[in-house]
């Protein structure tokens, strides 16, 4: 792996995604200040100002769930999808008996969160053309970052997709940020008919970066569609976030560093942002031979 890239557009970009904020993450008990439901998920406004003030794109928030005398122990991980005022925005899927209760949670209600964790998205050279590409309820964590990028000068095409219209999210911010904004769904119930990867392929090759936030094989066919274009890509992957604060190990991945050795990255800490290219989407799940201390496991070539 090389240490940088230039983009067609001549600009060189970073590669490693931008380090932790020094200030440490905080835990408090905060309120919930507005909820509203948009499609099949459930928008909540906290009020968080300690957390608004700290985050970034690309982080996410961890909340205690189900009530202080829940079984529930693990924290559930969401991506902020945006932070200002003093508040935090988050759009839950409800899906689980976790996130089914934090969906249910009403303005008024008290709920414990640890946040911002993870490291964000880097931003590119100001200026620098940009492709951000969203799946489901992903498209949320795309809104701040959007409107950092257009700050900068940068123009920001978006293609945002779901499996029906009522998974698609963060339509009404983010048409205010791109140019052009595609929507697409499996089955043809809202904008064009098809995949995003369909959409993002006419886009790639007139971008100098590339931004993916949405299901796991969603981001290995847009990171591989921008590598093929020569341009640098990053992705927010969505892997099970435990404890959100690195002890557990059961979100890493092989991720290819610097230095071309590959080793377990934990998503929550080292992540969840990855260099498109350096994610080993093909091995997640497995343990490989060339991975750094596959040897002290009793794995052999």
């Amino acid at each position: 792996m090389t240490s940088g890239h230039v983009g067609q557009h001549g600009r060189a970009l970073l590669t490693e995604p931008a380090p932790v904020a020094e200030r440490p993450p905080v835990q408090r008990v905060v309120e919930v200040a507005g909820r509203r439901p948009v499609g099949a998920y459930v928008e909540l406004t906290l009020a968080a100002p300690e957390v608004a003030e700290r985050a970034a794109p690309g982080q996410f928030v961890a909340f205690a769930v189900g009530g202080p005398a829940s079984a529930m122990l693990l924290r559930r991980s969401i991506a902020i999808a945006g932070a200002a005022d003093g508040q935090v925005t988050v759009v839950v899927s409800p899906h689980g008996a976790g996130s089914t209760w934090l969906a249910g949670l009403r303005p008024g209600d008290a709920v414990d969160v640890v946040g911002p964790l993870g490291r964000p998205y880097p931003m590119p050279s100001p200026g620098t053309p940009a492709l951000l590409v969203g799946g489901g309820y992903g498209a949320a964590a795309l809104v701040g970052l959007a409107g950092e990028l257009r700050a900068a000068g940068s123009r920001v095409a978006v293609v945002s997709g779901a499996a029906s219209a009522d998974r698609l999210c963060s339509g009404e911010e983010l048409t205010a940020l791109a140019d052009p904004f595609v929507v697409t769904t499996d089955d043809g119930s809202a904008g064009r008919r098809g995949w995003v990867t369909d959409a993002a392929a006419e886009l790639v090759g007139g971008v100098g970066v590339v931004y993916a936030c949405g299901p796991m094989a969603m981001l290995r066919a847009v990171a591989e569609q921008a590598t093929a274009a020569g341009v640098p890509s990053y992705v927010a992957v969505e892997e099970s976030m435990a404890c959100g604060i690195g002890v557990c190990m059961t979100c890493v991945l092989p991720v290819v560093g610097a230095d071309g050795q590959t080793r377990f990255s934990r998503s929550c800490t080292e992540g969840p942002v990855f260099g498109g290219d350096r994610v080993r989407f093909a091995d997640v799940g497995t343990l490989t031979a060339d991975v750094v201390g596959a040897d002290a496991m009793g794995v052999v070539a």
